[in-house]
């Protein structure tokens, strides 16, 4: 009898923790975050944010969770390097100044060997509904949330490059005869390099300078357009049995002369252009094409300019005329790209980590990418089959499609230790060759750093760091 009795109390006991379990993720993600957090009503978060436009998208939110939860939110905002630097020396210093963190994937491997990042699959287990982080699109599951097998942050924003055209161009009949007797291919969106600079050719002989064929910002954070353009070449950061550096290798030469080539078809002075300048002459139509983040996209179809926060973008010329396409050779680069993390040094982890399930959950991340004048990006599943988001403009099912197949196929940017400080290098030498500097010898001199910072950081620890890279979803040898 007594065997019996204990046998119906655990099934009972069972039963209890199914039903609680159940009933736990018969919940949202952001009404179970919403819920737990209000115990800790009237306390404050600092969470770190890019200045800018994002942080104003983050702001444009905050309202609700600050109303639903009593919890205050103290938005620091940092400049996009100042994520990495300033995260660092506080946590070196001991300071304990922030509890959620901003976090571009590239700082992942920074942040942990730093011991700046709590893991957080505690939490994800106890209030994250499962099928939330299956919702995550393949290619920022793994480098954007996870570093050495441990889940670290919560994917926030799918910065990935993609190719605009315009539409009008290339289905002119007439330059689709003229391209054709000229290069003895159709006019359409390029899927090489070699095409992608014979069509900028072809539109800048024949219309500059009113138009020109292309346009790329190259006087900042070139490393982003080259990281895309070399693994598409065949190339690869490091030899991984030696950690020898191979950015100054035949592809990586080769891949530098190609984009100093596609220099000369592009408006003059656009090496010293940035993000302003590129996105001015494609809203004014003076380009063909444009590799850039999602959301020239939207604004190119004049999708929430209007707004306040977007009252310095130049109104778009372009609407209605904007095709989308991925990268050359199908890898485009994913850019930057942000996730949420928990702060080691925090003393309200658990309440960190609820607002980022809250601010990552699938239903306040929508109201997130929707934003017009956020620069946060589709990441999850739900995101591009959103039929709310897929009506917002005329072909938003088109760039939605575009934006998911061209991360499938995305380039994974350096994400272990001293990343910032290869990405300098390497931004350094191709500044060098923009403006003269033979590009052999300026990738030598790039290659030469990225040794001395392998050395300082170790070089087994950077091969073994190297190989955690590799074997990420969109790495290198995943691309084959």
């Amino acid at each position: 009898m007594d065997m019996l009795r204990k046998a119906v109390i655990v099934c009972f006991a069972t039963l209890l923790l199914f039903t609680a379990s159940a009933l736990s993720f018969a919940q949202t993600a952001a009404e179970r975050a919403v819920e737990e957090a209000k115990k800790y009503a009237g306390q404050t978060l600092s969470v770190t944010w890019e200045a800018g436009l994002q942080a104003q998208g983050i702001r444009a939110i905050l309202p609700e969770w600050e109303e639903k939860t009593g919890v205050q939110i103290n938005l620091v905002e940092l400049s996009f390097w100042d994520l990495h630097d300033k995260v660092i020396t506080e946590h070196l210093a001991g300071t304990g100044a922030y509890d959620a963190l901003a976090i571009s994937y590239a700082f992942m491997g920074d942040f942990v060997n730093a011991g700046v990042l709590e893991p957080i699959e505690k939490w994800v287990e106890q209030y994250m509904p499962p099928e939330d982080l299956e919702d995550i699109h393949p290619a920022f599951k793994e480098a954007f949330q996870y570093y050495g097998g441990k889940l670290y942050a919560l994917a926030a924003d799918g910065d990935v490059f993609i190719l605009y055209y315009r539409k009008d161009l290339f289905e002119d009949e007439t330059n689709k005869q003229e391209f054709y007797e000229k290069y003895g291919y159709e006019l359409a969106p390029p899927k090489t390099w070699k095409e992608f600079y014979e069509i900028a050719k072809f539109f800048t002989d024949k219309y500059a300078p009113e138009i020109y064929g292309a346009v790329i910002q190259r006087g900042m954070q070139s490393y982003s357009w080259f990281t895309g353009q070399f693994i598409g070449n065949g190339g690869q950061f490091f030899d991984p049995e030696t950690m020898k550096p191979l950015i100054n290798s035949e592809i990586g030469v080769q891949t530098l002369k190609e984009m100093i080539q596609q220099n000369e078809v592009m408006p003059p002075g656009v090496i010293k252009w940035g993000f302003m300048e590129a996105l001015a002459a494609w809203l004014d139509g003076k380009v063909a094409m444009i590799i850039t983040w999602p959301p020239i996209g939207r604004w190119s179809e004049g999708y929430g300019v209007r707004t306040k926060q977007l009252a310095w973008v130049p109104p778009s010329k372009v609407v209605g005329k904007v095709g989308y396409a991925p990268m050359p050779n199908g890898r485009s680069t994913l850019a930057a790209g942000f996730s949420v993390g928990v702060a080691s040094q925090s003393k309200k982890k658990e309440l960190a980590y609820l607002f980022a399930q809250w601010l990552t959950s699938p239903e306040t991340s929508l109201k997130l990418v929707m934003l017009p004048f956020t620069l946060v990006d589709p990441f999850r599943l739900s995101h591009y089959q959103s039929v709310i988001y897929r009506n917002a403009w005329d072909n938003a099912g088109e760039y939605l499609d575009t934006l998911y197949e061209a991360a499938k196929g995305g380039v994974l940017e350096l994400n272990i230790p001293g990343a910032r400080e290869y990405f300098a290098a390497l931004e350094q030498a191709i500044t060098s060759a923009f403006a003269g500097e033979d590009p052999k010898k300026a990738l030598d001199l790039a290659a030469a750093k990225w040794e001395e910072i392998t050395e300082r950081f170790g070089r087994e620890k950077q091969k073994e760091a190297y190989a955690t890279y590799l074997n990420l979803q969109n790495a290198i040898w995943k691309l084959e």
